[in-house]
């Protein structure tokens, strides 16, 4: 009896993966390859290879220890063609199999590559549905459809309602509140560090290990997520954050698993309601959310600009070599640690592109290049809609822009810095600060009829016009001082 070539991915590393469902042992073999067009579509940080690399091998080996055959491909194998459709069909013609199984691919680039194997000569090809995700496309599609913003929070409480999460008996959110947010957006309270981490070898990286990280936040970690989700803390990359994204988008992890974990703790009273919301809206909500935007708008949706942004990206997001304290310190932070938490993303390195007009491909670029949890599903939503805005509002009511004063509020940065966050345009003031107010003047055709930024422009409308011109002046000195990265890479 032929049996069939199963193809499993570097981010598919789940034994509930649609693509080994229903395997026979006997005849099926499971292909996991690792080849150079992935690792090298963008530089990725080394940190993110070394775990793909060392979690596909280790689930490589529970597969083989579970009678399974199964095909590894090293990045050094001497006949390895560099690329998964060439391996493949390598592994087709030597295996002489028929049949070709395979679970959808995370990444639109990959769509037409795993498409056209369903018109290979002689080749029974099924892709199935990536049934790991909580909402499927149908789902997004139906939920989209006719409305003209998506917003996230509407999502989010049809996921909730439909999953039974943090509901109470008469189907109605618990304690009254689908939304806790303005519980969690407290500031740093002074001597703020990170907890205790676990430490493991960094070669293991296994479903177990992710399972006793995800016991690990939830026990120690989760009780003060939500009061400090939002702060930063100078020389403190991690805070209270989970650390779980690298293992859930590679599939070590389980979105649902975590979610319920995290509801369990909830109700056993270990948790507070704020802390368990906010977490599980990250998962059940925003991640499930910018998945459905991704394949709902994609290809055409990576081509939005809607400020039309082309300023380079400046040498300072590689070097991380800058007066301001917070960029230098996010940009630090994704060269050690391939890591940086959701506030530094959207509201420092995010919100600075976005004031200076920075290149919209070239930022989403960087940002599936330097974090060690980025897909492009889930990094451009993120980066392109909400940093960036240009989406023109798909995604969000307003941009996410925030003067220094924002920086100085949630974090302890503004300490360690030259600039100040009170100032706007003299030698000391905080260029986020004149940056701020010049991104809305030179976008206020696009932006002035935005019914959230109507205060934001009577400030405006109040300063005087020597005023204006001096914030405008002070924003392009700051702009025009610093060297551009081109299309250097990160020296890692």
């Amino acid at each position: 009896m032929p049996g069939a070539l199963r193809l499993v991915l570097g981010d598919q590393l789940s034994h509930s993966i649609a693509a080994l469902r229903g395997i026979d042992t006997r005849h099926d073999t499971v292909l996991l390859c690792e080849v150079m067009a992935e690792a090298t579509y963008v530089r990725h940080h080394q940190k993110k290879i070394a775990f793909l690399f060392a979690a596909m091998r280790h689930f490589a080996a529970e597969l083989s220890a579970q009678g399974i055959r199964v095909r590894y491909v090293k990045l050094d194998d001497a006949a390895n063609t560099g690329s998964i459709d060439g391996e493949v069909k390598r592994a087709l013609a030597d295996i002489h199999l028929r049949q070709l199984i395979a679970t959808e691919p995370g990444e639109f680039r990959l769509k037409a590559v795993m498409s056209a194997w369903q018109s290979l000569d002689g080749i029974d090809c099924q892709i199935r549905e990536d049934d790991r995700f909580l909402a499927s496309h149908a789902d997004f599609a139906q939920w989209a459809d006719g409305k003209k913003q998506l917003r996230m929070e509407f999502f989010y409480r049809e996921m909730r309602r439909r999953y039974n999460i943090l509901m109470d008996a008469d189907g109605l959110p618990e304690i009254g509140a689908f939304n806790f947010d303005h519980e969690n957006r407290k500031p740093p309270p002074k001597g703020l560090t990170s907890p205790p981490r676990i430490s493991h070898k960094k070669s293991q990286m296994t479903r177990d290990e992710a399972l006793i990280e995800l016991r690990h936040f939830i026990e120690k970690l989760l009780p003060q997520f939500g009061t400090y989700q939002d702060v930063m803390v100078a020389h403190e990359a991690y805070l209270y954050h989970s650390l779980l994204s690298s293992y859930l988008n590679a599939g070590l992890l389980l979105p649902l698993e975590i979610c319920r974990a995290a509801e369990a703790a909830y109700r056993a009273g270990l948790v507070p309601i704020a802390s368990a919301e906010g977490f599980i809206r990250q998962i059940l909500g925003w991640r499930e959310y910018v998945r459905g935007i991704y394949w709902h708008k994609m290809p055409e949706y990576a081509r939005m600009n809607f400020f039309n942004a082309r300023r380079p990206l400046p040498d300072f997001y590689w070097s991380g070599e800058t007066d301001m304290f917070c960029l230098a310190e996010a940009v630090r932070h994704t060269r050690e640690h391939a890591y940086s938490h959701h506030i530094q993303r959207l509201m420092i390195t995010g919100n600075f592109a976005l004031l200076a007009g920075i290149d919209v491909a070239a930022v989403c670029e960087w940002y599936l290049l330097v974090y060690a949890d980025a897909y492009e599903w889930v990094e451009l939503p993120n980066t392109l809609g909400m940093a960036l805005f240009a989406d023109g509002g798909l995604m969000a009511s307003k941009p996410y822009a925030a003067s220094g004063k924002y920086i100085a509020r949630m974090s302890n940065y503004c300490r360690h810095c030259r600039y100040d966050p009170k100032e706007t345009t003299t030698e000391d003031a905080c260029p986020f600060n004149a940056l701020y107010w010049d991104f809305l003047a030179r976008n206020e055709q696009l932006l002035r009829t935005n019914q959230r930024l109507f205060y934001t422009y009577a400030t405006w409308d109040k300063m005087s016009a020597d005023s204006r011109t001096a914030i405008r002046e002070k924003a392009a000195q700051f702009l025009a001082g610093y060297t551009f990265a081109a299309q250097r890479q990160p020296d890692k």
